[in-house]
């Protein structure tokens, strides 16, 4: 397991059905007069999220820890390290998550309406270089 700034935070069960594996997830803003979610979601290796589309906002990914992956649907997939950062816009289908070989925590500023779509195959998953 690696080390990141912030607590990997409780298994993530609340959205346990939108991934592949465990992931964990550590609420760092908890004012309901704040609309904008902050928190850091840890994977452990080889887990993803879900295809998903953010309708009516955006999506801003601070890699803090580990290795992962990011792919906006008919790109290419992103490898992310410590220090990068992710912008999302309104309505881009995409997922993110840890490579086979390593944890992975990002820390994810959220606003708008998931849309929770089909999981990434194993295939797609598979035919990523670590």
């Amino acid at each position: 397991m690696m080390t990141s700034i912030f607590p990997k935070g409780p298994k993530n069960e609340t959205y346990q059905q939108f991934f592949v594996g465990q992931s964990y997830l550590q609420n760092l803003v908890a004012d309901p007069e704040v609309n904008i979610g902050v928190g850091q979601v840890t994977f452990e290796p080889g887990c993803r999220n879900n295809w998903h589309i953010h309708h009516q906002g955006y999506q801003i990914l601070l890699v803090t820890a580990g290795e992962g992956w990011y792919q906006e649907a008919g790109q290419p997939a992103r490898h992310l390290k410590p220090g990068d950062v992710v912008v999302t816009h309104d309505g881009v289908k995409h997922w993110h998550g840890a490579t086979k070989d390593s944890w992975f925590s990002h820390v994810a500023i959220t606003t708008g309406t998931p849309e929770w779509l089909e999981p990434v195959s194993d295939e797609q998953y598979q035919a990523l270089e670590d």
